[in-house]
């Protein structure tokens, strides 16, 4: 994976002053500016080094990353994959855009909209290799998933096929089709975790009947699996099938083309690995699969005027706050992500390698696992459990993986976790197994 020297990019602040006289252009560069200080909590606190492209993997070489984020001093955030943990200037973006509306609705309302027209879609379009007008914004990926299921067009007994390792949010859609438009929602069961994704490929094609309309299956799934997309999505092309992914555990963490990938339908959280405020998705329809996705909520749309995006007022300051988001994973390059990513899983990994009773479920080969998530059992621990008691006893935050036949924990680091909280939490995991039960 290459690394790159950073060069040196200024702070900025967002006021009210510059929220108001900056268009879109001007919104873009209000990122990374100093964590600590600028909002008016903690003046005590210097302000975060200027955030620059890190040159190797090692912790000390992020530690100026690291410096974005206000967490709690000798708190240890541990579960990304749930809800990422945005840096300060997201945060102040978010309370910037609300200021601005608070004082000159009107003003704030037209700078956050140009804000979002000019920047954040073009740059969420850039960075997951699309066209702006194949990217809506949605809240999350459970509302992005469900606009896509409605919009698909079928007919009763038309066929669904789904993975057995999908997300509540990727499952209910379907469900809701079957149960008012007479959709039949078959699933194909794939091991966790799979050997290779040609063994997943072979599994979807063999579930594959002549009634199969969509294929619906994670990018990565909760449980850390990453699954052959593009190549799942070639076998749909070729059947005349629609693919339907849910990435809401990919973007952010690793590069994603969806023009490469292929895919017909793409929804996604921004809150997780893309560190975006809460309440942040996409939703994505190639341009050729508008004729076969229609709009969830206007009944005049054409493909030449899709109408995907969900009417009425929106969270303009959280959309808008994407902006510091997109400039923190820009500056310091997704590649370096997925890279510094891997390297602290790889890490985990290897200390779970040497702990009596420690079994690591994650796949095999990066081939078949994600940079970020580690999921593994602990003999004579309860998972749901251990993550309370690691909570309360070491103020480390991390989660339970009990499905797919797994008693499992999962570990999802992100670039503002270091090597030495890996050591912390293996250590208080280890201590679980002396506790009486």
């Amino acid at each position: 994976m290459a690394h790159y020297q950073g060069t040196h990019r200024p702070s900025h602040h967002l006021t009210r002053r510059s929220f108001f006289t900056a268009g879109a252009a001007g919104l873009a560069a209000t990122s990374l500016s100093a964590c600590s200080g600028t909002s008016g909590t903690d003046t005590s606190a210097p302000p975060c080094p200027d955030l620059t492209r890190p040159t190797s993997l090692d912790d000390a070489a992020w530690a100026h990353v690291r410096a974005q984020f206000i967490l709690e001093p000798g708190t240890a955030y541990m579960n990304n994959a749930s809800l990422g943990m945005p840096p300060a200037s997201v945060a102040e973006a978010v309370a910037a855009g609300y200021d601005a509306l608070s004082r000159e609705p009107l003003k704030g309302k037209t700078a956050l909209g140009r804000a979002i027209a000019g920047r954040v879609v073009p740059g969420l379009a850039s960075l997951f290799g699309a066209e702006p007008a194949e990217i809506v914004l949605t809240r999350n990926a459970t509302e992005a998933l469900h606009m896509g299921a409605v919009g698909v067009r079928l007919q009763p007994g038309d066929e669904v096929l789904m993975t057995t390792q999908e997300h509540p949010a990727g499952s209910r859609p379907w469900d809701y089709r079957a149960t008012h438009h007479g959709v039949k929602v078959s699933k194909v069961f794939i091991p966790s975790p799979f050997e290779t994704g040609e063994e997943v490929v072979r599994l979807v094609e063999e579930a594959l009947t002549p009634a199969t309309r969509v294929i619906a299956f994670c990018h990565v799934t909760r449980g850390g699996h990453l699954y052959p997309v593009r190549q799942l999505c070639a076998l749909a092309r070729e059947r005349g099938i629609v693919s339907h992914v849910d990435g809401a555990q990919a973007v952010g963490m690793f590069p994603v083309d969806l023009h490469d990938l292929g895919c017909d339908t793409y929804s996604a959280s921004l809150h997780k690995w893309l560190l975006g405020p809460m309440g942040t998705g996409v939703f994505y329809v190639r341009a050729d699969a508008r004729d076969r996705v229609e709009s969830a909520f206007a009944f005049d749309a054409t493909p030449e005027a899709p109408a995907y995006q969900p009417p009425g007022t929106t969270g303009l300051p959280v959309q808008a706050a994407l902006s510091a988001s997109l400039d923190f994973v820009e500056t310091v390059g997704i590649d370096n992500i997925a890279a510094r990513t891997r390297h602290l899983s790889d890490y985990l990994k290897a200390r779970l390698a040497e702990m009596p009773g420690a079994t690591i479920l994650s796949g095999p080969t990066p081939a078949t696992s994600c940079p970020g998530s580690t999921i593994f059992e602990l003999e004579g621990v309860d998972a749901v459990e251990a993550v309370t008691l690691i909570a309360e006893r070491a103020g480390i935050h991390i989660d339970e993986h009990q499905r797919d036949g797994h008693n499992a924990i999962r570990i999802s680091t992100h670039v503002y976790n270091t090597t030495a909280e890996i050591d912390r939490v293996t250590e208080a995991l280890d201590g679980l197994r002396s506790i009486p039960s």
